[in-house]
């Protein structure tokens, strides 16, 4: 990897620091630290390529408190903490590159509070979507943010993750009210309140939402609800090209339908999730469509964009209401990524993830598959379309592991130059870890170096998941 801008690592602490941070934080929590080298590797793998590194020590901590004095003895002996969720992460955010302790959140599991009236819910990290909307099923509202993976929110959070519906409802940064904050000198913090606006001060909830664990560890989050649709439908549209497919999208989003979900899928996707998921999806270029609202307004909604798809290209356009033909689609959906790696088994995934101005976006996509078929690879691509977003799943290995990163590399590369050169960004959702810090100059220049000095600033020994996001 290109070593980041401005990149200088961190003194490692030497064993005998190690050491005694590991017996003070068995004193304080007994019988929950391992130095299990085969714990360790378990919690230093993400979904990601990346190369795993463990960190010197894993920890379980059971509530905001126990996080305090966790990091209080780590920054007593300047001993790097790296947060853990589900590790569904995909930049590489979990590694200790600097070593340390990881903290294991998984288990601050706790849906604290749900406020029906005010629509909104208070949570512990370490809760997952699917969770938290199977104890939300009774009331009424669900937590429509989907980035696929059953993720933790505390992980969503950390990572502005968003997915599927993000759409309609936005991503994470848009969805979090406050938080809850353990500082790098173990300090528990709030960074606002449940009211939906305050023109209270810094928005210090919205830094921490997308700091990826390096500012400060996420105990509690507050986010909002929504209510569940009265009707659902789900749409499949076939077309003869990807550019047709992505001009319906663009067409269908300046119309303003408020269309829930629109993902794009390739011909190299519907292939693998036929084959992963047992389906019989046409192989062509696809949109995934999804529709809420009333019954009226969801049928309304659906002949119109039939419309839209039909002044492109010829398409077969089927939609429906029926719950079960509808979980069967997107749980393809989800599975795509599962699916792509199954293409070439034991590979791993090197997924892109650029966003761009919808009106940018053919032209992003068409390049990047030109790209591709040059390269000779095979790459599925999917996306968020809606919102600008796709991802390219560049299959890397098992055999030929260096030479096919290079080509990935390269192509990750050209792509991210050009989302940047069409005004967009890097990453729309996965986030930066170590894996985009290479790009984070390119994408927003001096402004690197205030985020830098805000690092500093809250974080001066650079304990808090050190080589993440930018170098200090």
């Amino acid at each position: 990897m290109v070593p980041p801008d401005g990149y200088k690592a961190i003194e490692r602490p030497s064993q005998d620091v190690i050491n005694l941070t590991i017996v003070e934080l068995s004193k304080i929590l007994p019988n929950r630290v391992s130095t299990s080298m085969a714990v360790r590797e378990q919690y230093a793998t993400d979904f990601s390529f990346h190369e795993i590194s463990p960190a010197d020590a894993v920890i379980t901590a059971h509530s905001s408190e126990e996080v305090s004095k966790i990091v209080k003895i780590c920054a007593k002996y300047k001993v790097p903490i790296i947060p853990h969720g589900t590790g569904t992460s995909l930049e590489g955010h979990l590694a200790a590159l600097h070593g340390g302790i990881c903290v294991d959140l998984s288990e601050m599991n706790s849906i604290v509070e749900v406020n029906v009236e005010d629509m909104d819910v208070t949570v512990e990290p370490g809760v997952t979507r699917k969770q938290l909307n199977e104890h939300l099923r009774d009331t009424g509202l669900f937590f429509p943010i989907d980035p696929g993976a059953d993720a933790s929110i505390g992980g969503m959070t950390a990572t502005r993750a968003s997915g599927t519906n993000a759409v309609r409802y936005g991503t994470m940064k848009d969805n979090v009210l406050s938080l809850e904050i353990v500082t790098p000198d173990g300090s528990i913090i709030e960074t606002g309140t449940r009211a939906r606006k305050s023109s209270a001060g810094y928005d210090l909830t919205r830094l921490y939402v997308g700091s990826e664990g390096t500012l400060g560890v996420i105990t509690k989050i507050t986010i909002k609800l929504f209510g569940i649709p009265e009707a659902i439908s789900s749409a499949v549209v076939n077309f003869e090209s990807l550019e047709g497919a992505v001009n319906a999208v663009i067409s269908t989003i300046q119309w303003g339908i408020p269309i829930a979900r629109i993902e794009l899928l390739d011909e190299w996707t519907l292939e693998a999730i036929n084959k992963y998921s047992k389906t019989s999806f046409p192989v062509k270029p696809t949109l995934f469509l999804e529709f809420h609202g009333s019954d009226a307004s969801v049928k309304e909604q659906a002949e119109k964009v039939g419309e839209i798809c039909g002044e492109f290209e010829d398409n077969q356009f089927k939609w429906t209401t029926n719950g079960e033909e509808r979980d069967t689609m997107w749980q393809a959906r989800h599975d795509a990524a599962l699916a792509c790696v199954a293409l070439r088994p034991g590979s791993k995934l090197f997924t892109t993830d650029v966003c761009v101005p919808i009106s940018q976006l053919v032209n992003c996509i068409l390049e990047t598959k030109k790209d591709i078929d040059e390269a000779e690879i095979i790459a599925p691509i999917v996306g968020h379309v809606g919102d600008g977003n796709f991802h390219v799943a560049l299959l890397i290995g098992p055999d030929q592991f260096t030479s096919d990163l290079k080509v990935a590399n390269e192509i990750n590369s050209k792509l991210i130059k050009r989302a940047l050169d069409m005004g967009g960004t890097c990453t729309g959702e996965h986030g930066i870890g170590q894996g985009k810090m290479q790009y984070m100059r390119a994408e927003h220049g001096l402004a690197v170096d205030i985020m830098k000095t805000v690092k500093r600033s809250l974080d001066p020994d650079d304990i808090m998941n050190p080589g993440k996001i930018v170098a200090v």
